[in-house]
């Protein structure tokens, strides 16, 4: 990956955006894309790249930029936060975490706490924790000061900086999906060095998929492309415990995962395999029976139906403070589907 791509991928990973509130991660997006695409925004805080407009098809890349989070609910007495989840969290890799939440008076650090093992009882010691068991420390002495720092509904995110690792893999927060929201834009950037790109290729930064896909949708039926390809994160089974007979053999720096699935256009899959196959960019298949997950359920079933497709990217620990991707696989996957979008035509025909 080139130097500067992979500056502004560090620097996207690491700009806070919980669902609902991604407006800081979405400009550091903005700003790159500006670079070389028409860019602009909407209601809802999706952001658009276009290249090539007016060409045929029209195909939409989607990628979503926010990530889970915090939410403040209460703030009791003695200056504690008490919180929620913004997507879906497993409450155990919260304990003890670092927060950086994001008021209008700008972040406030804090720490998840909870009640030590010492003091347990030993049935509670047995006991999983839950986020309504937990609170947010922001050393303040008391309620009044609390107040002053932080709003009940105010967001906040883990404070977890980018690590690399070893053979070319790194560990960070945000990567689902930043990761995605990365990849649609790097692969706008591909195209548009590029000559003799028929398509209107239009790069999306969705917001609000971690709460329930809402930004994919609307982007989709503005835009109403006639193709689509949502990029996201998948499981990489190379770790213990996860299944290869369920979720298919992912490993890191396996390449792209190409799903095949009940709801997804197999014209559009099928055209990104061949794709892959004649580009010599290794891949994985990965299937399911019926809806991705992804942004792509709300794009495909949007106004008439959409051509959608779904490339991921192999990821372990997801939905944790540390989720690990290798960086070759999401260049990879960049490349893939620039090389895709250069074989539409105006003749290509996604009907079935």
């Amino acid at each position: 990956m080139r130097d500067a791509s992979y500056e502004f991928l560090k620097k996207l990973l690491s700009t806070p955006g919980p669902s609902g509130y991604e407006g800081a991660a979405a400009g550091v997006w903005r700003e790159e894309a500006e670079q070389f695409a028409e860019v602009r925004g909407d209601r809802m805080g999706n952001s658009f790249a276009t290249l090539n407009t007016g060409g045929s098809p029209r195909v939409m890349l989607a990628g979503h930029i926010d990530e889970i989070g915090v939410m403040v609910t209460h703030i009791d007495d003695q200056g504690l936060l008490r919180f929620t989840g913004v997507g879906g969290w497993d409450p155990q890799v919260l304990v003890g975490q670092r927060i950086r939440l994001q008021t209008k008076n700008g972040e406030v650090m804090g720490v998840i706490g909870k009640k030590a093992i010492h003091v347990m009882e030993a049935e509670e010691r047995k006991k999983v924790s839950e986020i309504k068991s937990l609170w947010i420390d922001i050393g303040a002495k008391d309620g009044d000061e609390a107040k002053g720092m932080v709003r009940v509904g105010d967001v906040g995110v883990l404070d977890q900086d980018l690590i690399e690792l070893p053979n070319g893999r790194i560990a960070s927060r945000s990567v689902d999906n930043r990761m995605g929201a990365f990849v649609v834009l790097e692969a706008l950037r591909l195209l548009s060095e590029e000559e003799n790109v028929n398509a209107e290729v239009v790069a999306v930064a969705c917001v609000q998929e971690e709460i329930g896909l809402y930004g994919a949708r609307g982007a989709a039926f503005g835009l109403d492309p006639d193709a689509a390809i949502a990029v996201d994160v998948t499981h990489a089974t190379d770790t213990p415990g996860v299944s290869k007979d369920q979720n298919g053999d992912h490993a890191l720096g396996s390449g792209p995962v190409i799903k095949r699935a009940s709801n997804l256009s197999p014209v559009v899959s099928e055209g990104i395999i061949a794709t892959a196959e004649s580009e010599n960019i290794a891949y994985t298949l990965e299937a399911d029976s019926r809806s991705t997950g992804t942004d792509a359920d709300a794009i495909q079933f949007t106004r008439a139906g959409i051509a959608t497709s779904v490339i991921s990217c192999p990821n372990r620990y997801m939905h944790s403070p540390n989720e690990v991707v290798d960086i070759q696989d999401v260049e990879n996957v960049a490349r893939l589907i620039a090389a895709y979008i250069k074989t539409l035509d105006t003749d290509t025909d996604f009907v079935r």
